[in-house]
């Protein structure tokens, strides 16, 4: 059921549009996958995730596996029924939040053993758990288990955690061979710290197993931008022409830019819902602070020519008035709106690539923040 295709290519750089076919429709590349950590992109509801043109989200393994567990999710037989989402769904592995958020991780060779956030309860995350976690939620694209590093990192630490995430990532398609339905695509997650090298190495060895598609893991995580691009920019060709290549939890638009230019297909991060929440909306011209005095009275919408429900009814000075009032609607009105200016930022690249465009269209991108 999962299937992928180039279906344009630029001459001006190695950005390309793609299709990806799942069992719950199609997925138009480049693309950005709204983060739904718990079964729902905080203050937004499917419907308005519909009509910003939101293709696909992503699921996190380790919250949904702890609250409210696999036993509630099978109910449903899965996390579309239960969160009322019908298009696809990727699941990252649960491995960056065990790192981040749980205490006390300890790693061996069988997984990571860790102490829930919320009860201090003690868990064993393994390659096959989560896998058997993923398939309980029924996600369209599951990811392998991978050992997260910590920047900065030294050339030995990467070392060990490119090696244990190339064995798990093995025990991940073992697995998964045996247990998916055939309707669920997995990926593997190169790691490698900031290390070309090891990058490479970890790409090779993943090349090996074979995936439906391929991520990038360990970026975004406090490295300096220049360098985390760098890392894009050297790792992306390395990886199949033929298959999906996933930057993971990547970034501002500036960023997905240019990472599309080095040829990545899929992206996510939160950015767009949690910078709404805390009072900053994207615009062609680049991020407001809706809270900034100077649009107390401003009767303009947030974005003249932007269609999203926020702009079609709402003018900044009604929004920062949300927002200095702590009122919920605030959060909702400014996702609304940034989510809508990513998947519209992703639509406008996939056409200037159709047409071969690109370089054009990268150009206006960042005259207009000039402005």
């Amino acid at each position: 059921m999962f299937s992928f295709d180039v279906v344009a290519q630029s001459t001006e750089s190695r950005a390309r549009a793609g299709l990806v076919k799942t069992a719950h429709g199609e997925i138009e590349t480049p693309v950005f996958m709204p983060v739904g950590t718990l079964g729902s992109v905080k203050a937004v509801s499917p419907e308005e995730l519909i009509e910003a043109g939101a293709q696909i989200i992503l699921g996190n393994t380790y919250h949904l596996y702890l609250r409210p567990g696999c036993d509630i999710i099978d109910r449903f037989n899965g996390l579309h029924q239960f969160m009322h989402w019908r298009k696809p769904i990727l699941t990252d592995s649960g491995g960056f939040q065990v790192f981040s958020l749980a205490k006390l991780a300890r790693v061996s060779d069988d997984g990571v053993i860790f102490q829930s956030h919320i009860d201090g309860s003690k868990h064993l995350l393994s390659p096959e758990k989560a896998m058997e976690i993923q398939a309980c939620l029924n996600a369209d694209i599951a990811m392998c288990l991978d050992q997260c590093i910590q920047y900065p990192a030294t050339r030995e630490q990467c070392r060990v955690a490119l090696n244990i995430t190339t064995q798990w990532a093995l025990r991940c398609k073992r697995y998964h061979q045996t247990a998916s339905n055939g309707h669920n695509a997995l990926f593997g997650i190169v790691q490698g710290g900031m290390f070309e090298n090891l990058r490479q190495q970890s790409a090779e060895e993943l090349r090996n197993i074979e995936f439906d598609g391929y991520a990038i893991g360990g970026l975004s995580v406090g490295e300096p931008v220049d360098l985390m691009l760098e890392v894009g920019g050297y790792t992306l060709p390395v990886l199949p022409a033929v298959k999906p290549r996933y930057i993971m939890g990547v970034g501002t638009p500036e960023n997905i830019l240019e990472l599309v230019a080095h040829g990545a297909d899929m992206f996510d991060c939160v950015l767009p819902t949690r910078n709404a929440r805390n009072g900053q909306v994207f615009t062609q011209a680049g991020t407001i602070n809706i809270s900034n005095s100077r649009y107390r009275d401003d009767t303009d919408p947030l974005e003249p020519d932007c269609q999203c429900y926020t702009c079609r009814n709402y003018s900044r000075a009604y929004l920062r008035h949300l927002y200095m009032a702590r009122e919920l609607l605030s959060y909702r009105l400014n996702t609304i709106h940034n989510i809508h200016y990513y998947i519209n930022f992703m639509k406008q690249l996939r056409t200037a690539i159709m047409a071969d465009e690109f370089e054009s269209f990268r150009k206006d991108f960042y005259n207009k923040r000039k402005k």
